[in-house]
């Protein structure tokens, strides 16, 4: 054997668990400000404190919340440094209750919803006249999603230099639907008023305008611009999601053009209940009525209704059949 001497430095001990037990205690963050998320980009949020736009702060989402979903229009509380300085991070501790949403699937079959847009007051639909031609189903699908999610919806159609825009929008004559015009030449007096002092998600195809509107609305939002393609659809120039401030007051937020609109996370009665001289009669239908009459579902109440009602039920079932694919 060696004659070596050994001390403290040969011991070796293996790490495990602290004798310290870990509280479940959390903090609750009393000192948390409210903010309103504007942007998402790969982990990170941009939040205006108290809604202001004067006061921005990058935000990441603290360990406690989890893989809690957060979009753009969120309420939420933050914690940290919030100076908005360069280089510095909040943290959002705290999500809001949403008074509204715009969710929507990839396709009709995807049981996964995507939340667009939280707690927004309107869904402005921005169909072009032409270059590419309007399609009535995006328009019935975005009309369905608003009213299931609580959004008051606007049709805005653009390129109006290009075809008139009475034949299009005498479709939906009977939902009670403001229509506005907004095309490049199109003066934005009928547009402005409708947005102030509210949160207005802008909705619609690539190519139709959209971002076009948006510089209109707000000269400093920069946003890109791009031409139609050759197969009549546009070209994607919105990336992501962003709230931009108006002037007068609200919130407008442009997304990016979508080429499809799943409806499965919807039901019949989601719809209904937004038609207020409707939502009384279907209570006395029988449990499981899809609404839609004979034959599919003979006892639907709606069927006694006459004069201007049952002509809203009649644009109601057709979104309806919209769902039932």
């Amino acid at each position: 054997m060696s004659g070596r001497e050994y001390d403290e430095t040969d011991v070796r001990v293996r790490p495990g668990k602290g004798s310290r037990p870990r509280t479940k205690n959390r903090p609750d963050h009393a000192d948390a400000r409210s903010a309103m998320v504007v942007t998402v980009d790969r982990g990170r949020w941009g939040c205006v404190l108290g809604g202001d736009p004067g006061r921005p702060v990058t935000a990441m989402r603290a360990r406690e919340l989890g893989r809690t979903p957060i979009v753009v229009g969120d309420d939420v509380d933050v914690v940290g440094d919030l100076s908005g300085r360069t280089d510095t991070l909040a943290r959002i501790v705290r999500r809001g209750e949403r008074r509204t949403v715009l969710r929507r699937t990839a396709d009709d079959t995807d049981p996964t919803e995507r939340v667009v847009v939280a707690n927004a007051d309107q869904l402005m639909i921005v169909v072009a006249l032409a270059d590419p031609p309007p399609r009535t189903g995006f328009v019935e699908r975005a009309l369905i999603a608003a009213y299931a999610g609580g959004l008051q919806p606007i049709l805005c159609l653009t390129k109006s230099d290009l075809a008139p825009a009475e034949p299009f929008a005498a479709q939906f004559a009977d939902l009670d639907l403001t229509v506005i015009t907004a095309g490049r030449d199109d003066p934005l007096e009928q547009v402005q008023p409708l947005l102030t002092d509210l949160v207005t998600v802008l909705l619609g195809h690539s190519g139709v305008g959209k971002s076009t509107l948006v510089n209109r609305l707000v000269p400093e939002a920069f946003r890109a611009t791009g031409d139609v393609s050759g197969v009549g659809k546009g070209k994607h120039t919105s990336t992501q999601s962003v709230a931009l401030p108006l002037k007068a007051g609200g919130w407008v937020v442009d997304t990016p053009g979508i080429r499809s609109f799943g409806l499965a996370h919807i039901q019949p009665d989601d719809v209904m209940l937004a038609f207020s001289d409707l939502a009384g009669a279907i209570e006395d239908c029988p449990r499981g009525c899809g609404h839609m009459g004979p034959p599919a579902d003979p006892e639907c109440a709606l069927d006694a209704l006459t004069g201007a009602a049952a002509a809203r039920v009649a644009a109601a079932r057709r979104l309806l059949a919209v769902l039932s694919g």
